[in-house]
């Protein structure tokens, strides 16, 4: 079975330098993802904002009918 992290590491150094530098970059990148655990929190913290937002009488809100009514319209 081919080693496929050898293989892409051999094919990397065919790169030129600046592609090279641009793929460490994105491999880099790649290793500070959150986790799902901190999506999650960040969408707890941004249901709270929403919500008091919300209840500030900061969002414009719209009634559901003319929403569907609308998203008839644009997409029948």
């Amino acid at each position: 079975m081919p080693d496929i992290v050898a293989e892409l590491a051999e094919r990397g150094r065919l790169l030129d330098p600046a592609d090279r530098s641009r793929l460490v970059e994105l491999l880099l990148d790649s290793l500070h993802e959150p986790t799902p655990s901190e999506i999650e929190s960040a969408w707890d913290a941004e249901i709270v904002r929403r919500v008091a937002a919300y209840k500030r009488g900061e969002v414009e809100t719209f009634a559901a009918e003319d929403v569907f009514a609308e998203a008839r319209r644009i997409a029948p």
